[in-house]
This record gives structure tokens, C-alpha cells and sequence, in this order.
């Protein structure tokens, strides 16, 4: 093996499943670890990885019921009733015996805290976790996504506590991971602790193959013609994606041909976003296509036995990506329309201008709002295929030199080899309980 004794390895998160970015990364990540020798196992509230290698834990999960209904009690308010301490409590102790079990089921020797300890979504998850990695010793990287204070809807709540213990755990042992230089400023700002910065990558050491003949049909299945331009949206629907710019831009390039592509899904922050872009999109007139359900991290089939296409298929057919969001962590969707070679349309959010417009890519980009200049901009860029083509191949370029699989595989080799304390052995029976 490439480095000396592989380990077992546990990412443990909310969700391991779809397309959204952290289970992109997670599924990049493991790539990365079992192409250097180590096994990768999945504990998450629910996965779509090998059931062989997965650990289910309901209650993991941010939209399990009880969940929902601790986060309710929780965020818009400064009071919490002593029921709610309670339930975070109880709730924390079935999953860390669940924790437990999946530990000693798959024999981990390391975990990837995946974004469950940075922003909180699932308390009760952070406790357990933090405290089975307490008691066990078990050595770890905590690998953040989004941070608590970078989210407006938790700046009001009642668990101040919980927050400043588990989100992040100001613990040195751990191996604290940022995707982006301003999250990693605040991060040691705020906890004087040490971090790495990993930003999220794609494999540009090997080129996307061309279309297959699986794929050949995608734009009809979703509701395409063959003259449309197919303008992918790929993101899911919530309100710091700025959707309504891409809505704004179909509008204004004044061409029926041009068609909004939804690749992700609605509802992981509530319905009315979604349901204000849908209103947006009917007041100006741009139709909207919704294939979420016909697109997914992986192909398959529904349960009609219609085909379900994977996120690459989309992206290798569709004619132009729209980012037009106004905060990301860093940039999964951008990078991917970079691998895939495809023009982009973007904002200029802030990590994109510290940490990704320094490199050098090239886009079409608005400063918060779009102007006739830009739409003018993205007219040319579509009519001109030489044009697109140079753009294009320069930022494939760019990816390969400075976001590719090889920076991760260093950074994950220095932090593997790390030495950690002994651990103890972890058997599948739940702690004893004093009644």
C-alpha cells in the first residue's frame, strides 16, 4: 500500500448521500484515501454509498422529526425550556450508542468529522460525536464546511452552550480543516486554535471522458429541444445561491431558447425560497425545469423505470453554468464546471475574490447585480465558439495546477502519519445506565 499499513477510516456526517457539497467531497476524499491504501467507511443519518460500508443512524440525520423539532426550540430564540436540554440530552445519548456500535462494527482507527462538528444542524450529533471521541481516543480530522457565525438563521438561539463547546470543539487533538483562507482567518481568530486549509479539488489528472450513449438523451427526458440552450442551475434551492440572478439573465437575454436547468433539489432550509423563485420565474416569464428527480449523484433508474441521469451527465451537456451566489464556503459547482470545461457565468461572492479569482480563472462575472454589460458579455461568449473554447481550456489548466487530487493526497498523507495517543478498543455495547 501506498502509505505503509492501511487504516480504517469513518466519515461521520448528517448525509452521505446526493449531490449536495459536502457529500461531493466526501465521495472525493474517498477516492483520494483508498487509491492510498486506506478503507472508508459511511456513518451518516442516511447514505447512497456501498450498504456494505454503511452505518445508518437515523437520528443523524437534520431532517429526522425530533430533530427538527430540537432546532425549532432552538434558533430564533435566546430561551430553551428545560424539556428541550432534556431531549438534546437523551437524543445524544441514543446516537452515541449507535456511534458506538458502527465503530466496533467496521473496527475505525480514524474519523472525518464531516461539517456535523461546524455548524449546527444536528446538536445532539455533535455532542455524541465529540464525547465517543473523548472517551475512545480515536484521532481525527474535523473538516468544516460552513461555519455557525457565517449563517444568519442560527445567530439568534438558545444554545450558546452547546455552540461554543461542539461547533467547532475548541479541542487541540483534533485536526481542524477549512476549505477557504477567510473561514480559516476566523476559525483561529475566534478559537486560537491551529488549521489546515484543504479547498474543495476535482480530479483534473483525468480529463471527464466524452459523452456516453447512456446520457444521449438527457436533454429530451428533462424537457429540452434539440435548439434550446441549456443553462444549468447547479446548486440546491436556497437563498444564498442567488437564483433569481440566473432567473434575471434568461430573462434579459430576450431568447425563448434559453431554458433553466435545476440539477439539485428543494427543502433543505424550508420551501419558501423555492417557492418565492417559482413566482419570480412566472412574474417575468422564464420557465423553469425542476430535474432533480431525473438527475442524481448516481445513474439509475426511478421508480417508473425512468432513467436517472448522474450530476457529470448534466453537466457534460449542458451550454453554460450559472453561480450567481452570494456567500459559498468556497466553490464546489464552480470547479466542476471548470472540469468539465464549461463557460461560466458567476458572482463575485467573497471567497471567490480571495481565493479563487487570484488564480487567474476567467468568467463572466457581476459585482452583486447584473448589468447590460454582463448579459451583453455572456451573449458574446455563447456566440463565439473559439473564444469559449480558449476561456474554457485556460481554467482547466488553472484546476489542474492548483485544484487537484494531488494537493488533497498531501495534505491528508502529513495528517495520517501524525502521531496521535493511544486509543482504547470500542466493543458494540451501550454504556450502562443508572436509573
Amino acid at each position: 500500500m501506498a502509505d505503509g499499513e492501511g487504516k480504517r477510516i469513518a466519515f461521520v456526517t448528517t448525509r452521505c448521500e446526493g449531490t449536495d457539497g459536502v457529500s461531493l467531497e466526501i465521495a472525493k476524499w474517498t477516492e483520494i484515501l483508498e487509491r492510498m491504501g486506506h478503507q472508508c467507511f459511511f456513518i451518516a443519518g442516511s447514505s447512497d454509498r456501498s450498504p456494505d460500508r454503511s452505518y445508518v443512524i437515523p437520528l443523524a440525520h437534520f431532517r429526522h422529526p425530533v430533530i427538527r423539532e430540537i432546532n425549532r426550540k432552538c434558533f430564533g430564540s435566546e430561551f430553551r425550556s428545560r424539556q428541550t436540554s432534556s431531549l438534546i440530552r437523551s437524543t445524544a445519548v441514543e446516537i452515541k450508542d449507535e456511534l458506538y456500535r458502527a465503530v466496533a462494527k467496521f473496527d475505525i482507527e480514524f474519523v472525518i468529522a464531516e461539517n456535523c462538528l461546524t455548524i449546527p444542524i444536528n446538536i445532539p450529533l455533535g455532542v455524541a460525536l465529540v464525547e465517543l471521541l473523548i472517551e475512545t481516543g480515536l484521532p481525527v480530522i474535523a473538516h468544516h464546511h460552513d461555519f455557525v457565525w457565517e449563517r444568519e438563521r442560527f445567530l439568534i438561539n438558545a444554545v450558546p452552550d452547546y455552540i461554543s463547546a461542539f461547533f467547532p470543539p475548541p479541542r487541540e487533538e483534533m485536526l481542524h480543516v477549512v476549505i477557504n483562507s477567510v473561514a480559516g482567518a476566523e476559525f483561529g481568530r475566534r478559537t486560537g486554535m491551529q488549521y489546515r486549509i484543504i479547498p474543495n479539488v476535482m480530479n483534473f489528472e483525468a480529463p471527464p471522458p466524452p459523452p456516453d450513449d447512456y446520457a444521449r438523451d438527457l436533454r429530451r427526458e428533462i424537457g429540452l429541444k434539440d435548439d434550446d440552450v441549456f443553462v444549468l442551475q447547479p446548486t440546491r434551492v436556497v437563498p444564498r445561491k442567488g437564483i433569481e440572478h440566473s432567473i434575471e439573465l434568461i430573462w434579459r437575454l430576450k431568447d425563448p431558447r434559453f431554458k433553466l436547468v435545476f440539477s439539485h433539489g428543494e427543502g433543505d432550509e424550508g420551501f419558501a425560497y423555492s417557492q418565492r423563485i417559482r413566482e419570480y420565474a412566472a412574474m417575468l416569464g422564464v420557465p423553469l425545469i425542476f430535474a432533480n428527480d431525473r438527475i442524481q449523484y448516481h445513474r439509475g433508474h426511478t421508480a417508473d423505470g425512468k432513467k436517472v441521469y448522474s450530476v457529470w451527465d448534466a453537466f457534460q451537456h449542458a451550454d453554460l453554468v450559472t453561480y450567481p451566489s452570494t456567500y459559498e464556503g468556497f466553490g464546489n459547482a464552480f470547479l466542476e464546471a471548470v472540469y468539465f470545461k464549461k463557460p461560466i457565468f458567476c458572482n463575485r461572492y467573497a471567497i471567490y475574490r480571495t481565493d479563487i479569482e487570484p488564480c487567474g480563472f476567467r468568467t463572466v462575472c457581476m459585482e452583486g447585480f447584473l448589468t447590460h454589460d454582463v448579459v451583453e458579455e455572456v451573449l458574446y461568449l455563447l456566440e463565439n465558439e473559439d473564444y469559449r473554447r480558449k476561456m474554457v481550456e485556460h481554467n482547466y489548466e488553472i484546476g489542474r495546477r492548483l485544484f487537484s487530487y494531488e494537493r488533497v493526497e498531501e495534505e491528508l498523507r502529513f495528517m495520517l502519519q501524525r502521531r496521535f495517543p493511544q486509543t482504547c478498543r470500542v466493543d458494540s455495547a451501550p454504556e450502562p445506565r443508572w436509573v
